[in-house]
């Protein structure tokens, strides 16, 4: 399955709507587009994943890239609309705890 990313700007922030599944294919499209607006200082970015319903590890990778890069250059990212099967992937691997995360339902917020 291929992957859209599409990017936003909603009240200051940027929104990057992620559709598709994220895995070791379509890993590097998101991270190509996510870094940068990441590297650039005081950005605030939320990464919409409502229509992600698969991501393996490579697609954690992104984000504990993203993270990393947030921390660097001052920016905040978080991810919302987490749908619960993904949301899973970051509880089971303890990422839930130093990721912003937002599930679809609020149930895990």
């Amino acid at each position: 399955m291929n992957l859209s990313v599409n990017t936003e700007e909603n009240d200051g922030r940027i929104v990057l709507k992620v559709a598709g599944e994220i895995d070791a294919y379509t890993a590097p499209k998101l991270k190509e587009t996510l870094l940068p607006l990441i590297k650039e200082s005081s950005n605030h970015v939320q990464v919409d994943l409502e229509e992600v319903n698969y991501m393996d590890s490579t697609g954690l990778g992104v984000f504990v890239s993203a993270l990393k890069a947030s921390k660097e250059s001052e920016s905040n990212f978080e991810l919302i609309n987490v749908q619960d099967r993904v949301y899973r992937i970051f509880e089971i691997t303890g990422l839930d705890e130093i990721i912003q995360l937002k599930a679809i339902r609020g149930v895990n917020e």
